[in-house]
């Protein structure tokens, strides 16, 4: 019996793949740094350090893996859940959107945790530390593989989660830092399939909530957990997506047959598409930059709601799928996955941040008596090359009616951070990094930290203890916001 042919595409992948494009790994350095700086963000809410830390407090791992901004040192599966939960918290972390959408970066909670792991372990025992260049390699691997996978295989559409995508990547990916041979990447990647995927109900009403903001880390520490059963010696299963009514096809996909759309190589990492300016859901990021180019001109008109008659908003499908919401929205989760509400925080106050989806800016009436003017359409064509893989244009418009006239519609094909506008995002990327740094590190230490991440040769020679542990002893550590969630 042979193993399923998507299993052992991505399993000789692993094992062999290719040498990654310099464009590659220049864009996972910048996919890198962000993730990183999403974390440290993330520590400023108490909502996400609460679930921070050992399963047992006080427990300290031996060679274990240092958690940026923080002390604890944790096994690698718990430091993988630590990592990917901060990395996700703020909904502020790069994006792939296909038939199935997702945050690749997810999966760097796992592979980070884990090869700081394997390094202070290898130090201990006289070994070399795995390189910054080695981690690189297993993130493209990663994005690659979620991001392919997500082509054309919707989870969404049958009602579970897209990280059951991260999980796959993850335990695929942290193979290459275990050093797997075949047969064990085959058992960590079938029982990833074997796994499937939480159900997506935590991020649609009525059940919204922050769930969907610690899921990834759950999926990358599954991953992880998975890899190292496998390296262990744990047995895999050759046809977990074949088998005849009891394999994945069969089981949720009414008997599709589960394939690649295209070769893997490093095409999703160098398409990977970052959050820049704003946290904000990606299908909502051309709009909130429409509005803002709204804001701008008609700024005191808005706050005159009595005389706006309508705001139509012009979307694709997946928008309309995912962040089209009327009624009460129940907390920040609820709040950043919803388009009109971001729009209406883009057009009262000219800019988004992760402070805008708290209680005590959401209890602006103004809020939601724009998003009750609120029209939300599909243009077909915008839904067309938002799949076009030449083009995957995530488009939107907004036209404002007032009571004497209206604004013209704005529309924004591109977001800032598409590789169309690469060239205009990086510099903004940086000061997004030291933004999010600024809340736990003093200048100095941003400093160092930017020079580092500018520097592709320095970072590429780099161990991975020595990457993380310029992410420790914050010398201005401001305490946790203790807003709920």
């Amino acid at each position: 019996m042979e193993v399923d042919s998507l299993i052992n595409a991505i399993a000789e992948y692993i094992r062999v793949g290719q040498e990654p494009t310099d464009e590659a790994l220049n864009t996972a350095r910048l996919c890198l740094a962000d993730s990183l700086g999403c974390a440290i963000a993330s520590l400023q809410f108490s909502a996400c350090t609460r679930l921070l830390g050992p399963i047992v407090p006080g427990t300290t791992v031996p060679n274990g893996c240092h958690i940026p901004g923080r002390d604890d040192i944790l096994d690698p599966v718990r430091g993988a859940f630590n990592l990917g939960a901060m990395i996700r918290w703020l909904d502020y972390n790069d994006t792939w959107l296909a038939a199935e959408w997702g945050h690749p970066s997810d999966n760097i909670g796992g592979l980070l945790a884990l090869s700081d792991y394997l390094s202070r372990k290898n130090q201990a025992e006289g070994f070399d530390p795995i390189s910054c260049k080695e981690l690189l390699r297993a993130i493209i691997k990663a994005y690659e593989i979620q991001g392919i996978l997500a082509l054309n295989t919707s989870f969404n559409r049958i009602g579970f989660d897209h990280v059951a995508l991260v999980k796959i990547a993850t335990a695929a990916s942290a193979c290459c830092l275990l050093g797997c041979d075949y047969s064990q990447i085959v058992s960590s990647l079938s029982n990833a399939w074997i796994d499937a995927g939480p159900l997506r109900t935590y991020r649609h009403a009525p059940n919204v909530g922050s769930r969907k903001s610690w899921a990834a880390g759950d999926a990358t520490s599954r991953g992880v957990q998975l890899a190292l059963m496998a390296f262990q010696g744990e047995m895999g299963y050759k046809t977990p997506l074949s088998a005849r009514e009891w394999g994945v096809s069969d089981v949720l996909f009414s008997g599709k047959t589960l394939e690649l759309a295209e070769p893997l190589t490093s095409y999703v990492i160098e398409n990977i598409l970052f959050k820049v300016a704003f946290p904000a859901e990606f299908h909502a990021q051309t709009a909130v930059e429409a509005a803002f180019e709204l804001y701008k001109k008609y700024s005191e008109r808005l706050h005159d709601i009595d005389n706006i008659e309508s705001i139509e908003i012009k979307t694709h499908e997946s928008a309309i799928r995912i962040i089209d919401k009327k009624g009460y929205l129940n907390n920040p989760a609820d709040r950043d996955h919803c388009l009109q509400y971001m729009v209406a925080i883009a057009l009262l106050y000219g800019e988004l941040t992760a402070e805008h989806y708290e209680e005590k800016i959401a209890s602006n009436k103004k809020i939601d008596e724009l998003r009750s003017k609120m029209v939300v359409k599909e243009d077909l064509s915008y839904t067309k090359d938002y799949l076009d893989k030449e083009k995957r244009s995530i488009a939107n418009s907004i036209t404002i009616y007032f009571k004497d006239g209206f604004t013209g519609t704005i529309a924004v094909e591109y977001p800032l951070g598409h590789k169309r506008r690469r060239k205009e995002a990086i510099p903004l990327l940086f000061e997004k990094l030291k933004a999010n740094l600024s809340k736990t590190y003093d200048t100095d230490r941003i400093k160092t930290i930017v020079e580092v991440f500018q520097d592709q040769d320095k970072l590429e020679k780099l161990s991975v203890p020595s990457l993380v542990d310029l992410f420790k002893n914050a010398s201005s550590r401001k305490m946790p916001s203790e807003i709920p969630l």
